[in-house]
């Protein structure tokens, strides 16, 4: 009989300090500590207030997760935890977290890139298909990748200055809105409709995205409506903007699968809980052979339950890191097993 396999995850890369364990795949714990109610003073993440608040949670999280799932340090076959990409000060805390349960309780140590991580949440819905391509959007990246097998990565598409979620954090900061602002563009939208005309940047016939130009013309139009005396109808604003951005999304995506061959298109990131953007995708693939897995809301967000699921595959892959590792805050997914 098989061994079982357990693995205890750690994920520190931005605003969550959070620690899961899985046993065969499956879930046993997932304890996630969240500071946003902390960010949302700032209008958003501040890096070294977000790396204090890891250094007071990291060792809680853990705590829990072991009480929750009812494992002991000594039954874990390994630590998996985020090497990057991420905001430097707390990816550190999470890797030296790592660091010292590895060498406290000799166990092997397994970098892990964040976005991977983010694509194979989709396994707690669905096994992955291959190939596939893997729509990975969120506040730091936005990329299209292509898989023709596990652990198989290549970037064909990515945003050439800011990323898809970043836009929208900014565009809501402009409108008076909350952070994360993701999440209430998507809400108001629902209620507007498109009456701003606004520009879709990069007509290079490319697979890669522009977000910058969006973001400011929305800005720049919302300030010179302002100085008109003019009232800005925010949900037509929201509705206009967030049309423009998932339309760049869905455009690429739908070139990118006349250009390579997939059985499958996974969404991965936090701007995969956009409601529009899931509607879209579907929607795009409705008549066609090629499946669509939308992750479960609770892993859109970073999480540590995709650290440990990606744990397992690089586990059995033997791809274990020394103990000197440091953190890679622009760590590509291509490289994965570069560190």
């Amino acid at each position: 009989m098989e061994k079982d396999l357990i693995i205890l995850g750690l994920e520190s890369s931005c605003d969550e300090t959070a620690c899961a364990i899985t046993k065969n795949g499956k879930l046993l714990a997932n304890v996630i500590s969240s500071q946003i109610e902390v960010h949302q003073k700032f209008g958003g993440v501040m890096p070294e207030i977000a790396s204090r608040l890891h250094l007071e949670n990291i060792a809680c999280v853990v705590d829990e997760a072991l009480k929750t799932s009812g494992i002991s340090m000594d039954e874990v076959d390994a630590i998996a935890v985020t090497r990057g990409p991420g905001l430097i000060g707390a990816l550190h805390v999470g890797i030296q977290a790592a660091k010292t349960l590895a060498l406290i309780y000799n166990k092997p140590l397994i970098p892990v890139h964040h976005l991977c991580g983010h694509i194979y949440a989709n396994e707690f819905v669905e096994k992955l298909s291959f190939p596939l391509l893997a729509v990975v959007v969120s506040g730091g990246n936005t990329e299209l990748v292509y898989m023709k097998d596990h652990l198989d990565f290549e970037i064909i598409g990515e945003t050439k200055d800011d990323a898809i979620g970043e836009s929208f954090d900014k565009v809501a900061r402009v409108l008076g809105l909350p952070y994360p602002g993701g999440v209430a563009i998507d809400k108001l939208a629902k209620q507007g409709k498109h009456a701003y005309k606004l520009p879709t940047p990069l007509h290079d016939g490319s697979l890669n995205f522009s977000y910058s130009g969006l973001k400011t013309a929305v800005i720049n139009l919302v300030h010179n409506l302002e100085q008109k005396g003019e009232k800005v109808v925010i949900e037509d604003m929201a509705r206009s903007f967030e049309d423009v951005a998932v339309g760049m999304v869905i455009d690429r995506v739908k070139k990118a699968t006349k250009l390579y061959p997939v059985k499958e298109v996974v969404l991965a990131g936090g701007v995969s809980a956009n409601s529009y953007l899931r509607e879209e995708i579907v929607k795009l693939f409705k008549n066609s052979d090629v499946h669509v897995i939308i992750p479960p809301i609770w892993c859109t967000t970073d999480n540590a339950a995709m650290i440990a699921k990606v744990g397992e595959y690089l586990y059995r892959e033997k791809i274990f890191a020394p103990l000197d590792i440091s953190v890679d805050p622009s760590w590509k997914i291509e490289d994965f097993k570069k560190f």
